[in-house]
């Protein structure tokens, strides 16, 4: 799995330093539309048997990267890859911190076939108490809970919101309660990996199923609870749960129902932020930093090329 990690760090080098190009121009589809370019050529140069199981969508609606998408030369290992070309896109766009590019893989089978849906969450660090804080539970029990597990108040917790006006009640509910909130305007995935760190103690919330599983595939290597249920609030995204079968609509899934097995997440700067530095122009040549995770071990690597 690590001589497999160090191949694939060169795809996600690709896409940074192509999104990089369009950091600050303020065209979140060009910037994520020239990362997908770089992510697709290079893996397609790579020695695997691939197969995008999350990705920028649906086949008809991505024309790079759809889910079900073969990658690779089609010979060696056969694995299944969860990509996000450019987490952040509007962080990108606007020249903010934490924009970087993810992927994921694991041997054929081991993801959650995750549709592109949304994903209601809820996520802790590692070194807790298995079910500390659930779906099923109300925010303030979650609180009281996590409070209890970290021998803290409740107004000393920092829970991770992303600022979207669907969690405009959320976020007054988590206040009035006591915890101080620390609102972003995007990249959850970082949101949900850095709290192996320390930064902040929960992340809760709705955000995109596919960054839910890379954040799961994370988390599953390196400690770290994470619960996620799929939201399928429509007739037609009811039908896209049939159509790839999915039969419990309510159904809550844990780190190791979203990535079953052994798998390799890497992430590759952007601009900087908690994860990973962006890239860095320097004369004549540039350097990228990524954070490569691989069960029990978290391997920081930075490469510095000469420009073309």
């Amino acid at each position: 799995m690590e001589e497999l990690a160090y191949k694939l760090v060169k795809v996600t080098e690709a896409a940074a330093l192509a999104a990089h190009k369009l950091v600050g121009s303020g065209d979140e589809k060009k910037a994520d539309q020239v990362a997908v370019d770089a992510m697709r050529t290079m893996l397609n140069s790579m020695e695997i048997n691939g197969t995008i199981v999350i990705g920028e969508g649906e086949r008809d609606e991505a024309p790079m990267l759809y889910i079900g998408e073969k990658v690779g030369t089609g010979g060696g290992p056969e694995i299944d890859i969860a990509v996000d070309p450019l987490e952040g896109t509007t962080i990108c766009a606007h020249y903010k911190q934490g924009a970087m590019s993810v992927l994921a893989a694991t041997k054929k089978g081991d993801f959650l076939h995750a549709p592109d849906v949304y994903m209601e969450k809820i996520a802790v660090g590692k070194n807790l108490p298995e079910g500390v804080v659930s779906l099923k539970n109300s925010i303030e029990k979650n609180l009281d809970n996590l409070a209890q597990a970290k021998n803290c108040k409740v107004n000393d917790l920092v829970v991770t919101v992303l600022k979207r006006e669907r969690h405009n009640k959320l976020i007054e509910k988590i206040r009035q309660l006591g915890a101080r909130i620390k609102l972003i305007d995007d990249g959850d995935i970082a949101a949900v990996v850095s709290l192996v760190n320390g930064n902040h103690d929960m992340y809760t919330g709705t955000g995109g199923a596919p960054e839910g599983v890379l954040a799961a595939a994370a988390l599953s290597s390196i400690g770290g609870q994470m619960e996620g249920r799929l939201i399928f609030d429509t007739d037609h995204l009811k039908e896209r749960a049939k159509n790839v079968n999915i039969d419990d609509l309510e159904k809550i899934y844990t780190v190791k129902d979203m990535a079953r097995g052994e798998s390799v997440f890497i992430a590759t700067g952007v601009t900087s932020g908690e994860l990973v530095d962006g890239v860095k122009f320097s004369h004549n040549t540039y350097s990228t930093s990524s954070l490569i995770i691989l069960p029990n071990k978290l391997i920081k690597s930075q490469t510095m090329r000469n420009l073309c």
